[in-house]
């Protein structure tokens, strides 16, 4: 038995805490463990249950960096057991953790590939297949791929893709327009079918509307 004779707060936004026994540092561990699990200067303490309170710190550590990846935008679960992975967390910790966030609903595929895309409508359309690939690489389950991105129209979504982009080009030169809007669209990943429709369209529309 180890006897608890201090304990030492240190650190920034995520506070840590050093615990001596026996008068020595031993380890430290995150601030929440050490209040979830009631340590107070005078405990004593079994092997096992310091082993058990490294456990609890492995977890929350993760778990501290889980959340703090997600407070930037929603993540697959695939990416972020890569990036917990990149971090050297032990595997039982990662697996533990992600069970957590999927039961508390801060993990889930379906969501995560609805916002990727509605993401990608809203601010740089691109073809349905783009939109795949890029959930392919997220580690996204073929079957939500399927599910999610059936429901982008590539005509709508190059159209507005292409919008936003004429209004900054002369209409003028009709090969200028129609290889410098082609060159766009197919970046993102549209059909040569869908580009030629599109810039037909557009460029009959600005006709029309200087015309006008």
């Amino acid at each position: 038995m180890k006897q608890v004779t201090a304990l030492r707060s240190w650190g920034g936004r995520r506070k840590r805490v050093s615990v001596y026994l026996d008068s020595k540092f031993a380890f430290s561990l995150e601030a929440e463990v050490v209040l979830a699990e009631r340590l107070k200067v005078g405990q004593e303490l079994t092997s096992e249950q310091i082993r058990a309170l490294a456990k609890a710190d492995s977890f929350q550590r993760c778990l501290n960096a889980a959340m703090y990846y997600l407070s930037y935008r929603p993540r697959s679960e695939f990416e972020l057991r890569e990036r917990l992975g990149r971090r050297n967390f032990d595997g039982d910790s990662v697996e533990e953790v992600l069970a957590q966030l999927k039961e508390r609903g801060l993990v889930d595929d379906m969501e995560f590939a609805q916002f990727w895309q509605d993401n990608r409508q809203a601010f740089s359309p691109r073809s349905s297949s783009l939109t795949r690939l890029e959930l392919r690489r997220k580690g996204v389950a073929e079957e939500i791929i399927g599910q999610v991105v059936s429901t982008v129209s590539d005509a709508e979504s190059a159209y507005r893709a292409a919008l936003s982009k004429t209004r900054r080009m002369p209409v003028s030169d009709y090969q200028s327009f129609r290889r410098r809007l082609g060159e766009y669209l197919r970046r993102r990943g549209f059909s040569y079918g869908v580009i030629n429709n599109t810039v037909e369209q557009l460029w009959r529309e600005m006709r029309e509307s200087n015309q006008g």
